[in-house]
């Protein structure tokens, strides 16, 4: 994940963005130290994978022939500190550069 801010559950919205080979999969936490996450839910769903809510994360599986970007929105709903409310993730994903991908897949 990259440029991963917090968000507050005061009904703000944020920007996240993730880079992801094709056919690869990430998961990604949404609890902060602060904070107890009721539910979350997928409020729309991305068009290049499959997104599945795990606990109070989510796990995102690209397509094998995943190109361009993809994106899709989480519902996260809980308590921060005392006071309880929601907020609203966007996450953009992206292929990684070729340079990326070769070094990630290089073997000794």
């Amino acid at each position: 994940m990259r440029d991963q801010k917090p968000y507050k559950l005061d009904f703000d919205t944020i920007e996240w963005s993730m880079t992801i080979a094709p056919g690869a999969d990430c998961i990604q936490g949404l609890r902060w130290s602060t904070m107890q996450i009721y539910w979350v839910n997928v409020a729309k769903q991305p068009k290049n994978g499959e997104i599945v809510i795990v606990g109070s994360g989510f796990r995102y599986i690209a397509k094998p022939d995943f190109s361009g970007t993809d994106k899709f929105t989480l519902t996260v709903v809980g308590k921060n500190r005392r006071t309880e409310g929601a907020s609203t993730v966007e996450v953009t994903v992206s292929r990684p550069t070729a340079q990326v991908v070769a070094a990630a897949t290089h073997t000794h």
